[in-house]
């Protein structure tokens, strides 16, 4: 396959590499005897009627217990991301399939408020955006999202975003509703500032400078938002680091934290091979270095080492952080969301 086959507008990647479930593992081979020049990948949607909602979650390095994701798949595209592995257990490719063949669930506003009414259960903070984005392009029809924090209105249940989209503006709305009371925080996900870069790493996702303004649009609202530097990657990203930091506390960001890359299963040859189609005279150098940081692999599962790594680099990593974020007014107060607030709606008997 040719580099040129490789690259698509608006794609991470054309890499249709196998679930790892697959009775057969195939590989492509270039034999130097012809190009193959792919179609253009279209986003194609298909609907479960889920029968839950509510995941679930005990790491501790994560801040939340529970999560809802409406969609499966996400069309960002990010090639980095630690959920494309998730579409194997589907039968489909944690690849191009990941960011094409994706899954709605219309459903979950019923299926969460049926949960929330529950007898047993329990209010912690929601998390919006553990897996999938909340807010990626096909939203902008469906409005799943939407409907979960109108019923986070009616409940009065904390929540949390995470995204890396200016669509969340549309609700500016309903998460006003939601911060009055002390039930929302808003986390925008920032890797780089190059558009360049951005365009190829995370190729759907809204630009670098236009999530900067989202986030003083939602600070000008009276919804707290943070920045979340995701993933930090050596030797492409690593450089902006404090640049980040600079720009994400001029917009208004209250707090600001960072993530590690991770490459997880499929994400790994994903992930190079991306690097050796766009950068390839960098690619040795950022998975060396990445390697450095997970103990001698491209991902560390084990709990307290999976989102800031270990080793010199990434202790370099967290220094520099540490050093940057004391110059501006920031992580002085960690974002408490209120959970006493929460209650369960009075069903309106009919009169007949």
């Amino acid at each position: 396959m040719s580099e040129n086959s490789k690259i698509q507008k608006g794609r991470g990647t054309l890499n249709n590499i196998d679930s790892r479930f697959n009775e057969f593992q195939r590989t492509v081979i270039d034999d130097g005897w012809f190009v193959e020049e792919l179609p253009p990948a279209t986003t194609e949607i298909s609907i479960e009627n889920a029968r839950s909602i509510i995941s679930r979650n005990t790491s501790p390095d994560v801040p939340f217990e529970q999560s809802v994701n409406a969609y499966r798949g996400c069309e960002h595209g990010c090639i980095y991301c630690y959920a494309r592995p998730s579409h194997a257990y589907l039968g489909l490719s944690p690849g191009i399939d990941f960011e094409t063949k994706l899954t709605i669930k219309p459903n979950a506003a019923e299926l969460l408020r049926e949960e929330l009414m529950a007898k047993n259960y329990r209010c912690s903070t929601l998390s919006l955006g553990a897996n999938t984005d909340p807010y990626q392009p096909i939203e902008r029809h469906y409005s799943l999202t939407r409907e979960v924090l109108e019923v986070m209105i009616e409940f009065s249940h904390p929540v949390n975003i995470v995204t890396k989209s200016s669509l969340i503006e549309r609700d500016i709305d309903l998460l006003k509703q939601l911060a009055e009371k002390q039930l929302v925080h808003v986390h925008l996900s920032i890797t780089t500032l190059d558009k360049t870069l951005a365009r190829k790493l995370e190729p759907r996702t809204s630009s670098p400078q236009r999530r900067l303004q989202t986030i003083e649009t939602l600070k000008a609202n009276g919804i707290p938002v943070s920045v979340l530097l995701a993933p930090v990657i050596p030797v492409l990203t690593d450089i902006e680091l404090e640049n980040i930091i600079d720009a994400s506390a001029q917009s208004g960001a209250e707090n600001i934290d960072y993530i590690f890359v991770r490459l997880p299963r499929e994400v790994s040859p994903l992930f190079n091979d991306w690097l050796h189609t766009h950068y390839p005279d960098k690619a040795e150098h950022v998975m060396n270095r990445i390697k450095d940081s997970r103990n001698g692999k491209t991902n560390d599962p084990r709990f307290g080492y999976r989102l800031e790594g270990q080793g010199l680099y990434a202790e370099m990593i967290k220094k520099r952080f540490e050093v940057a974020i004391k110059k501006y007014p920031l992580n002085k107060s960690p974002a408490v969301l209120r959970t006493d607030l929460f209650h369960k709606p009075t069903k309106q008997m009919s009169l007949f």
